[in-house]
């Protein structure tokens, strides 16, 4: 080993010295590399956070991995009988031929309430309570009602839009521009659909559910004077 004091031992110890310190050096960049690396994936999931929470509608990213279709679908088939209307006997069918998944228990990512009337000839026609429920597989749909009240749940687990061609679907009865049921316009007879009091012109089928609307189907003479609803009084916290 060189003498320390010698110019040999004094090189050495330079050498060793400059040695040490690019390593830590080194160190201080990785570490420094590796900061830098966490703090931009922060950021970059807080952006991403933030762009899903603010952005307006509906997100058509989750509903299909719910099994939901991101678009729902504008027609309704059915029934084409005159009323009274009961829920199907068969819901889970009636609520694939709605192209909407049965769930083990109601979403909760989408959850809004819609109210529907039914008038024929001047008076109201029953909306039956368990549409799109499936009392013995015990399912539910993510689009259904509870009770005889003309309240229509949306309960899903992703966020979709939900039409009224698809609640009629599920219900089972035939509804078009000019029928609903086996009830068709013509021979003095008229059908107009309403969402919160104003006519809704051309499909009623593509009707979108939207939280709190009062949708009103009125079929019947033109000469019946109907009262038609245009809004429903929604119980506090619904």
């Amino acid at each position: 080993m060189p003498d320390r004091r010698s110019p040999q031992g004094r090189r050495a110890r330079a050498a060793a010295l400059r040695e040490q310190a690019g390593r830590a050096e080194r160190r201080r960049r990785r570490r420094l590399t590796l900061i830098v690396s966490i703090v931009v994936a922060v950021v970059i999931a807080g952006l991403t956070i933030a762009v899903l929470s603010t952005s307006g509608g509906p997100s058509r990213s989750t509903a299909p991995e719910a099994g939901i279709p991101a678009t729902p679908m504008n027609t309704a088939s059915g029934r084409t009988t005159s009323p009274p209307w009961a829920a199907s006997s068969d819901a889970s069918a009636r609520v694939a031929a709605a192209g909407l998944p049965m769930l083990g228990e109601e979403g909760n990512v989408e959850h809004i309430h819609v109210h529907l009337d039914v008038i024929v000839n001047g008076k109201p026609v029953a909306v039956p309570g368990n549409i799109g429920i499936d009392q013995k597989a015990q399912q539910i749909s993510p689009l259904h009602t509870h009770v005889v009240n003309g309240v229509i749940h949306v309960e899903s687990p992703g966020k979709a839009l939900f039409s009224l061609g698809q609640f009629m679907t599920e219900w089972d009865v035939a509804l078009t521009p000019d029928s609903i049921g086996g009830l068709k316009a013509g021979g003095g007879n008229e059908f107009h659909a309403y969402v919160n009091g104003k006519e809704r012109p051309g499909n009623p089928a593509a009707i979108e559910l939207r939280n709190h609307d009062e949708i009103a189907l009125v079929y019947g003479p033109a000469d019946v004077k109907v009262d038609v609803p245009s809004s429903y009084d929604w119980p506090k916290g619904k």
